[in-house]
């Protein structure tokens, strides 16, 4: 049990410490747990993996206590955690992370504690809209995407990718630039906020963006705390940070890709890329796309055993729950 003096927790994650999570949640976020402590708690934040493994290990290295927490993209481990993927599926959040993270949160409570058993999840949430990014010529009509090697960040994406036509490419995003430098993609889908810190200003020409108000896809974050860490804590100690855990984190958290969505949005715009918005009709289009990867996810899921449909009629109510009560978006 860990005494009245002051405990140490280090976590870590894998980008820039000025794009929008770390700078928006994860830092303001460990300044409010040492604050709250009494100082009794000091948050150390490490950006770039400084303190070893790769961006797919994270929750093995939180699980196994090589680390005291960090944020985890579940999906980096495709087929470990398939009843998150409900929530990457195309079409199926709003375009406002704040409302989607909210969202996400319900339906981690119910759906995913199970899977994360081994960890103390603080949060669940999702980053902003997704984005289409591309050297050269802009994707102006689905049929745009045909040959384009085309970086995803899961499978719902990937999936996603492959039926409207291009090469998908798996990778977690710090290996996107390098990617891009070496001709290795073509393009790739990541969210406004981490596209400055990616050089995409440099390495990108085009960028498209669906019409209506929900996402083109997501992805879906944990920000978690080893298990016997977190345990060993004095109750008062596990109460500063159960304070920050939970609704009110989710939004938050939510809260942070939107504003870093807004300010990278503006970055790439001053550097007089292309920026393009599908119009209703080629929106539709990827829709259907988009239906055609969620029917196929129900068919994997329920093969597997896993209600599929249950969970996508989960994922839509709750996103309805929220929808529209912050606004963010076009």
């Amino acid at each position: 049990m860990a005494s009245a003096q002051e405990v140490t927790l280090r976590f870590q994650h894998f980008v820039s410490p000025n794009s929008a999570n770390p700078k928006y949640f994860i830092g303001p976020w460990a300044e409010k747990v040492e604050q709250e402590s009494g100082g009794r708690i000091k948050v150390e934040i490490y950006p770039f993996m400084q303190l070893g493994g790769k961006p797919t290990a994270q929750y093995d290295l939180i699980r196994d206590g090589a680390i005291d927490g960090g944020w985890v993209i579940p999906s980096y481990q495709p087929g470990r955690f398939p009843e998150a993927e409900a929530l990457e599926l195309p079409f199926m959040t709003s375009k406002s992370a704040e409302e989607s993270s909210q969202a996400a949160w319900e339906f981690t409570q119910k759906h995913l504690m199970d899977d994360f058993a081994d960890v103390h999840v603080i949060v669940a949430h999702l980053h902003g809209r997704g984005i289409l990014h591309t050297k050269g010529a802009p994707v102006e009509t689905v049929a745009d995407l045909d040959g384009l090697r085309m970086r995803g960040p899961s499978r719902p994406a990937t999936a996603l990718l492959k039926e409207a036509g291009a090469t998908p490419v798996g990778m977690p995003v710090p290996a996107f630039p390098e990617a891009l430098a070496k001709g290795v993609v073509d393009g790739g889908v990541i969210p406004w906020e981490i596209a400055p810190s990616l050089k995409l200003d440099e390495l990108t020409d085009s960028h498209t963006d669906v019409a209506g108000d929900k996402s083109l896809y997501n992805l879906y974050f944990i920000w978690a705390m080893n298990k016997a860490r977190y345990e060993s804590l004095p109750e008062d100690l596990k109460a500063v940070i159960d304070a920050n855990s939970g609704a009110m984190a989710a939004a938050w958290a939510g809260r942070a890709h939107d504003q870093g969505d807004a300010e990278g949005e503006e970055v790439i715009r001053s550097a007089g890329h292309t920026m393009v918005v599908l119009d209703d009709a080629e929106t539709d289009k990827l829709r259907a796309v988009g239906e055609a990867v969620t029917t196929g996810w129900i068919e994997e899921m329920t093969a597997k055993g896993l209600d599929g449909a249950g969970l996508v009629e989960d994922v839509r109510a709750m996103m309805g729950t929220y929808a529209g009560t912050v606004g963010v978006g076009n």
